[in-house]
């Protein structure tokens, strides 16, 4: 049984009993699942975001750039990715530590793995797609997102692309963080203060996401987006991933649309791609990147990512 389906329940009597909605109108399933929805994606945003937090207390920023600038490259890919997936960053925040990194010595492939990584896999988007979606679908997403970082990081490293880094990046000084030593109360104490704080920054996109995603999951014409971007549309995800890089959001605010179109007939992996865009090739992002590294490099980065975006979105068509 699905561990939410007391919540559900409960939903259920509080929307078409209490409230007196039908649920037989589309105003009354709608209500419902923004409501369902909304509760369920709190409760794992505070469980996942906690401990990913307090987990966070652990990575010291100094000891981080030891790692990721050791002479193994792809091993630092690897591991930038990873890191990437615990620091919760939009696209656009990513970038200031774009520059430490570059600035520290780490080689520019293993720098983009964290930044392709740090957006597109983290706590809030796991939680979200764990709700909605499944553990399995969860974890896919996790380890694919994740092969796209460490690959993109990795061949741009072999590419010997440093020169098209504007100059002014080099002779940037970032101050050196020291870890201090701390106990475990300490470490739940800033995991808890991360964790309201973020909820904050992130719940609201939340309800915006599940808002719209309700208005979609009741009023969108039924066979509307099928026919646009259905499965016999071969040409359905790089058309997704062209609509979703001039909009910008975090994955909080995403998913819960990308769930309705799904529902609405789009297939998993075209809605997928197109979440991908948004969060990772966010026109935002890319204006932000032209002012630390040239137009070949930022076109570079674009269409790799792309590509990899592309892979992902029909290999999920194609296994799911």
């Amino acid at each position: 049984m699905d561990i939410f389906y007391p919540i559900q329940v409960i939903v259920n009597w509080l929307v078409y009993d209490l409230l007196k909605f039908s649920s037989e109108t589309v105003l009354g399933e709608a209500i419902n699942f923004f409501v369902y929805d909304s509760i369920k994606i709190f409760i794992l945003l505070l469980v996942i975001i906690f401990v990913v937090s307090y987990i966070r207390t652990y990575l010291a920023p100094e000891k981080i750039k030891k790692f990721l600038s050791k002479k193994f490259e792809f091993l630092g890919n690897m591991g930038a990715a990873t890191i990437g997936i615990f620091t919760p960053f939009c696209s656009c925040s990513a970038v200031p530590l774009f520059i430490g990194f570059v600035e520290s010595g780490v080689p520019l492939g293993v720098t983009f793995s964290y930044l392709i990584a740090a957006p597109l896999i983290n706590e809030v988007a796991g939680a979200l797609l764990w709700g909605l979606f499944g553990w399995k679908i969860a974890l896919l997403y996790v380890i694919t997102g994740w092969i796209i970082a460490v690959s993109v990081g990795f061949i741009m490293g072999k590419m010997k692309l440093e020169k098209y880094v504007e100059d002014y990046v080099w002779k940037i000084k970032m101050n050196q963080l020291k870890e201090k030593k701390k106990t475990r109360k300490i470490r739940f104490e800033e995991a808890y203060k991360e964790m309201k704080s973020l909820i904050r920054k992130v719940f609201p996109y939340v309800l915006i996401g599940v808002g719209i995603g309700a208005a979609i999951h009741g009023y969108a014409p039924e066979n509307f987006l099928t026919r646009i971007a259905g499965e016999g549309n071969w040409f359905a995800v790089p058309l997704a991933i062209i609509m979703g890089i001039p909009l910008y959001s975090n994955a909080a605010g995403v998913i819960p649309i990308v769930s309705s179109l799904i529902e609405k007939g789009l297939p998993l992996g075209t809605a997928l791609a197109f979440m991908m865009s948004v969060v990772a090739l966010s026109l935002p992002e890319i204006i932000i990147l032209r002012k630390v590294i040239k137009p070949k490099l930022l076109a570079i980065y674009v269409s790799i990512v792309a590509i990899g975006i592309i892979f992902t979105g029909y290999l999920f068509n194609l296994i799911l």
